[in-house]
């Protein structure tokens, strides 16, 4: 029986740990034998724990989807991907030999297939449903990349562009799906975010939200863009070491909370601070509340972490 969600989201996706490292580091020349987004010269890879990182790197170009299979079953999602005409990159990963992967993306059964967007993890489906459901599910992803700025292609080699010419059976080929631009405030905030230009970004999604308060994606990457601009140059030992040294210190708090936040551990940024909620005076109350805040528009509302914070949030207030 196959399982597959409405439609994949972005929203709980909060590592955002490889954007901060990727801004701040030096930057290889495109093309170049380090560049990790070069051309591979085809549309799908085999992927290991120790090589992964490179297809993190190249979903900031275009979607990754990765498909978890095992020995005795075989990966089934090439031909699909591949009639994307380099839209989509295929990463197959054998589960039993790759535990950390398996465990990163919460596998525990195969075949399970997943997707990366910018860095952030996307779960797709598991089992392998009849075509069209994938290819809708497909379409969803480009949409999904395109709202985030991922809009990519990387060249096909000859073999698999004449495959792709003849829809892979000798039909004809698919029609490849159209893409919708993103609104140009959220342009221009990608690409500062690209260019390592946080307090640009956060000016480009207020000024989304101010012409559209129901803007909902400008209210999450606001939030992100916020805590990538806080984090930008910061020393994560010395953060730490802060908030350690001065356990009462609202704004040592904060400070390693985005760190928790950017990592991917929220339930440890959401402990520390309502931990210390009670103890503060009602201007440092209303601080926390509102990086709270922030932090439950990165992850999404329907995050069951951020349920059981808010709730916790709300008793503190009440």
């Amino acid at each position: 029986m196959s399982n597959v969600p409405p439609g994949p989201s972005l929203r709980g996706a909060v590592d955002l740990s490889a954007l901060v490292r990727r801004a701040n580091a030096p930057q290889p020349a495109p093309g170049s034998s380090n560049d990790p987004t070069a051309p591979t010269g085809g549309v799908v890879v085999a992927v290991t724990d120790a090589t992964f990182e490179s297809v993190v790197d190249l979903s900031s170009r275009v979607p990754v989807v990765v498909e978890f299979y095992a020995p005795g079953l075989q990966p089934a999602l090439g031909a699909i991907v591949a009639s994307y005409g380099g839209r989509l990159v295929l990463a197959t990963v054998d589960g039993a030999a790759n535990p950390q992967l398996a465990q990163a993306f919460q596998v525990r059964e195969v075949p399970a297939v997943a997707a990366i967007i910018a860095g952030r993890p996307v779960n797709l489906f598991l089992d392998i449903p009849p075509e069209a459901q994938v290819r809708q599910v497909f379409d969803e992803l480009l949409a999904l990349a395109a709202q985030n700025g991922v809009t990519g292609t990387i060249p096909m080699d000859p073999d698999a562009a004449a495959a792709d010419a003849e829809g892979g059976d000798g039909g004809p080929a698919p029609a490849e799906p159209v893409e919708e631009p993103l609104p140009p405030h959220h342009q221009e905030a990608y690409d500062a975010i690209a260019a390592g230009d946080y307090a640009g970004a956060v000016a480009e999604y207020k000024l989304a939200i101010t012409q559209n308060p129901r803007d909902a994606l400008a209210v999450a990457g606001l939030a992100q863009a916020s805590l990538l601009l806080r984090l930008d140059g910061a020393d994560a030992g010395a953060l730490r070491a802060a908030a350690a040294a001065a356990p009462g210190d609202v704004d040592a708090a904060l400070a390693v909370a985005d760190l928790d936040v950017s990592g991917g551990h929220l339930d440890d940024a959401f402990e520390r601070l309502l931990d210390l909620f009670p103890s503060l005076d009602q201007k440092s109350k209303d601080a926390v509340r509102a990086r709270l805040l922030e932090y439950f528009e990165i992850a999404g509302p329907d995050d069951p972490r951020v349920l059981t914070a808010r709730r916790t949030l709300t008793n503190l207030l009440y």
